[in-house]
């Protein structure tokens, strides 16, 4: 089947009632839950992973992907009207939007946003049909070594470039490792790292992490140290719509945020802050008005937008192909895949097309819904910023206790739930990533079982990991990366120069 017939078979799974349904609650709470600050979508979709356990696995993950973009939508309102960024992707949004609302524009703001959101979602999405396919032909050539490579690839640049430092990244995998290897070994039965406990038996599961990391831990580190400065949110002056001049110069900021975002999302750890930080110095370079950057220019708010949103479409591409997440919401995501005993690859490609071209097909749906609700319903979004955070946070602490109970009934898992989230936030307080974690946690024990099965294919001989090209090329660029950013930073003349 080729990719477009493939693509229409998705679009008669994503447009059926039910998957709609799915797909319009999954923007819409993405899109209020990147409204409101502290909040984002790694924390929705882990408290969600519980309740969800029982639903149909495409509905959900319908659901799920439209709770990712949504956020990435959501997000600019509060960076442009409380100069709040709800993900660091948004910070760029704030600089340029939040000087745009307090000069009496924050409808062009809000507006060149969502449309830039819009297009480049779209052209993203277009890129994910076609770029799939190919990986996916690429990734069925692999055996064990190229596949222990690629996950060994993954942990390295999710460790090394995410955080204040590759030793705090490192710490943080390791701990993820470690709480994967927990549990009966796969091969021998022989009881790892249970310390005797009965309940560490079949292993802690990734549902418990994912809520205690993201939703008890984050939650708590909100409440702390982010809730002391009261919020002033800027009135909507004027009209929401865009002038012809907003149009002119919004336009050609959108394809090239698009350009730069989508391949930095497909890269392990590209994420979207980098994208968006050079859309902004290219914006400012090309501008006919580069006075006015710093004031409120509206290039600075549609380039970055594009560039957000297409990185995070881009995310899907390794997600998707490889069953690698680039991301902590990929990685969520990867959880929820596994939750239905699903393991993304080019394999599920093959056994569950429906499922996968659904997905894909349900983000074209979604942008449209997206771009329906945002602009005529601005002033819904604006009234959940008034929601006082105490409240918030305490009915995010009850959802997650209610989801991580409702897992087996288990108040060994409810204190589980605290004491991980107590870590999580001990590691947001001393800016130790907690992305690696969950990755490491997903993907060590694949990580394993494949290094086991090339070591049993060579007969215990460590040689196949570099004789093999693919593998041999995958272990250069990782050591790459490695040391790549040290030697980098001590170059003169090469920081990233923004404002």
């Amino acid at each position: 089947m080729g990719t477009f017939e493939a693509l229409m078979a998705g679009f008669a799974v994503a447009l059926t009632p039910i998957n709609l349904m799915w797909g319009l609650i999954g923007v819409t709470l993405g899109t209020a839950i990147g409204v409101l600050p502290g909040v984002g979508p790694a924390l929705t979709i882990a408290l969600l992973l519980p309740a969800t356990a029982g639903l149909d696995p495409t509905g959900a993950l319908i659901m799920f992907a439209g709770i990712y973009y949504g956020a990435m939508f959501g997000g600019s309102t509060t960076s442009i009207l409380l100069n709040t960024p709800g993900e660091s992707a948004t910070i760029v949004t704030a600089m340029e939007g939040n000087m745009m609302a307090k000069r009496g524009r924050a409808g062009p703001a809000l507006a060149t946003a969502a449309i830039g959101s819009f297009v480049a979602g779209t052209i993203a999405t277009i890129l994910l049909t076609v770029m799939a396919p190919l990986v996916v032909q690429v990734a069925l050539k692999f055996g064990p070594a190229e596949y222990f490579a690629v996950m060994v690839l993954a942990f390295t640049t999710v460790s090394a470039v995410l955080g204040a430092s590759a030793a705090r990244g490192l710490a943080s995998l390791f701990f993820g490792l470690t709480i994967g290897l927990i549990g009966l070994d796969s091969q021998t039965g022989q009881a790892r790292f249970t310390l005797g406990i009965p309940e560490l038996l079949d292993g802690i599961d990734v549902v418990v992490v994912a809520v205690g990391l993201f939703a008890v831990g984050e939650t708590l580190y909100v409440a702390t140290y982010l809730n002391k400065v009261e919020d002033k949110i800027e009135k909507m002056k004027g009209s929401i719509w865009m002038t012809r001049a907003d149009w002119a110069r919004s336009w050609k900021p959108w394809l090239r945020g698009t350009a730069l975002g989508f391949p930095f999302g497909t890269v392990p750890a590209g994420g979207a802050e980098i994208p968006t930080f050079l859309s902004y110095s290219i914006e400012k370079k090309l501008s006919k008005n580069p006075e006015e950057f710093g004031k409120g220019a509206i290039e600075g708010v549609a380039g970055p937008e594009a560039a957000n949103n297409a990185s995070a479409t881009g995310t899907l591409v390794p997600l998707l192909t490889l069953g690698l997440p680039t991301t902590a919401t990929a990685a969520i995501i990867l959880a929820a895949f596994q939750q239905w005993g699903l393991q993304p690859g080019p394999l599920l490609f093959e056994t569950q097309p429906l499922l996968i071209w659904g997905l894909i097909a349900s983000m074209y749906v979604g942008n449209v819904l997206l771009l329906i609700l945002n602009l005529p319903l601005v002033g819904i979004w604006i009234k959940l910023l008034e929601i006082p955070r105490p409240l918030l946070y305490a009915g995010i602490l009850v959802f997650a206790t209610l989801g991580a109970y409702g897992l087996r009934n288990s108040w060994f898992d409810l204190a589980l739930l605290y004491g991980i989230g107590v870590i999580g936030f001990l590691m947001r307080r001393y800016d130790i990533p907690v992305a690696p974690v969950l990755v490491g946690m997903i993907l060590g024990p694949l990580a394993e079982q494949q290094f086991r099965r090339a070591l049993a294919i060579s007969q215990g001989d460590l040689t196949i990991f570099f004789t093999q090209p693919i593998s041999a090329g995958v272990f250069a660029v990782t050591a790459l990366v490695l040391i790549g950013p040290p030697i980098w930073k001590r170059l003169p003349g090469r920081k990233l120069v923004v404002a």
